[in-house]
């Protein structure tokens, strides 16, 4: 048996503006085609009645080709599920390894996104020094933007 890691889906309320976003901060690459998908198959699949979704996957920085972040939209949407703080059960952030945290926070505030907590640096004897921060995406998303120094 073989098992591979695919991709990270973020169901998103604007899949260009949330993909353009994650281009533009974090150097992911479209991958062609954008997605389109709706029909009978894809209904069975999601077990939404008349569901169309939309989107495109993103190569992750450091992968020419995969795994991918998978961002979709949905119509008919439903806002409900959306995670509201770092402790949401359930998937809680993606995280980025940089050269600089500062500079990614500060390109990631003027994509639209916004800082979440403290920037802190916390060294730790084995491993290094670690600078991280929390930050939300234009769609409230948490990321960890992190970097280990040794």
């Amino acid at each position: 048996m073989s098992i591979k890691y695919a991709h990270t889906n973020i169901v998103a309320k604007d899949w260009r503006r949330l993909s353009d976003f994650y281009v533009k901060v974090f150097d992911c690459k479209p991958v062609f085609p954008e997605r389109d998908l709706s029909g009978k198959w894809i209904e069975k699949v999601t077990n939404i009645d008349n569901v169309s979704i939309k989107g495109i996957h993103l190569t992750l920085p450091g992968y020419d080709a995969g795994p991918t972040l998978e961002i979709f939209q949905y119509y008919p949407e439903n806002p409900e599920r959306h995670p509201s703080n770092i402790s949401y059960q359930g998937f809680g952030h993606i995280a980025f390894v940089v050269d600089n945290v500062e500079e990614v926070l500060n390109k990631l505030i003027e994509c639209g996104g916004k800082k979440y907590g403290a920037l802190e640096k916390k060294e730790y004897e084995s491993l290094g020094v670690l600078t991280v921060v929390y930050a939300e995406d234009p769609e409230g998303n948490i990321i960890e933007i992190q970097n280990w120094k040794k």
